[in-house]
Formats: C-alpha cells, structure tokens, sequence
C-alpha cells in the first residue's frame, strides 16, 4: 500500500514540472562531477523516480546532458537579450547585473553549462559552441542596432573580440562562484570595462 501511495506521489507532478525537475537535478550533478562520473541512477534516485521514468524523457545519457546544456542555454540568452533602441551602454551594466544575479542564483546550471565543452561526446559538445554562438550573435546584433557601435559590429576583428570577451566572462564567473572575494558590482564593472575597451579602442 505504501508502495502505491508512492508512485502516486511521484505522478502528481505534470510532464513539463516533471522534465523541469529532472533537469535541475542533472544541472546540479553535472556542475559538481566530472561527465563521466555522473549516472542517471543517481538522478533517478535524487528525483524520485524511477529509471526508466527518467529514460522515458531522456533516451540516453547524452540526451540527458544536451537538455541540460540547452535549458541553462536558453535562459542565458533570455538574461542577455538586447532591449530595442537602448544604447549599448546604456543597458551593458544593467543586463550583466541581471545576468551575474542569474549566475549567482543557478550556480550548479551555470556551471554544468561550461561543463558541456569538456565532455568527450561531440554532439553534447555541438549542442554547447551552438549556444555560445547564439550569445555571440545576440551581442552582435546588439552593436549593429546601436548607431555608436553599429559600423563597428561589422568588422571581423570586433567578431574575434567579442568571442574572446565571452570567454573571458565565464572564465570570470566560474572563478567568481569558486571563490567568492569580490562582490556582483566589481564583476559586472569588471565586464564592462573589458567589453566597451575592446569596443573603443
């Protein structure tokens, strides 16, 4: 009886609060091991459920880790995303506020994120340069929008820049949530001045 009591406890979440919770676990597991070291026994046991409930959502492994890869992807992207006709520096300080707020809040997903390029499977590892791709473009898009940066945002050298000012970010970040000794404010200024340097020189 308790049994059963149990697995209707487990099928009262909806399939989407179901999937969302699973994901979370995973980003939480990936951010903490090494790919290799994580088993979706252990996500199954964390969440709850069985493993073929998690195998029925997540066919294998590598699609377990590329959804994670691409949940923690999409909200990075809604975090950064442009606001029309507001300069760029205008709204540079304001997005990495809420972006580094984002980090600070979903730690264990930003890190499982990062993770994805180390990982030895190289669909997992499309699944993540395609997601930074997308954060290149959308910052891209954004200087071309704005008439101070715009012819700027054009030239194949501000692309190269920008590339290399998104990795210096996460490797700002990741340092950031590891050791924690400077507050969100230096970070974000840190950001800024790193971006709008390469941009004005």
């Amino acid at each position: 009886m308790a049994g059963n009591q149990g697995e209707r406890a487990r099928r009262r979440l909806g399939t989407e609060e179901r999937r969302a919770q699973l994901l979370a676990v995973g980003a939480r597991l990936f951010s903490e091991h090494p790919y290799d070291e994580v088993w979706i026994e252990q996500v199954a046991e964390i969440a709850g459920v069985s493993r073929g409930l998690l195998y029925h959502y997540f066919p294998t492994k590598r699609d377990f880790f590329a959804a994670v890869v691409e949940r923690e992807s999409e909200r990075m992207l809604r975090m950064t995303a442009a606001e029309p006709g507001v300069p760029v520096r205008e709204q540079l300080a304001a997005s990495l506020d809420t972006f580094l707020g984002y980090v600070e809040a979903h730690a264990h997903g930003y890190r499982a994120f990062h993770r994805a390029d180390a990982a030895g499977d190289q669909a997992v590892r499309t699944v993540y340069r395609r997601a930074l791709a997308a954060q290149e473009r959308q910052i891209l898009q954004a200087l071309a929008a704005d008439p101070e940066f715009g012819p700027a945002g054009e030239r194949p050298e501000v692309r190269l820049a920008v590339r290399g000012w998104l990795a210096f970010t996460t490797a700002v970040c990741l340092e950031w949530l590891r050791r924690d000794d400077l507050t969100r404010e230096q970070v974000r200024d840190l950001c800024v001045r790193a971006l709008l340097g390469v941009l004005t020189s």
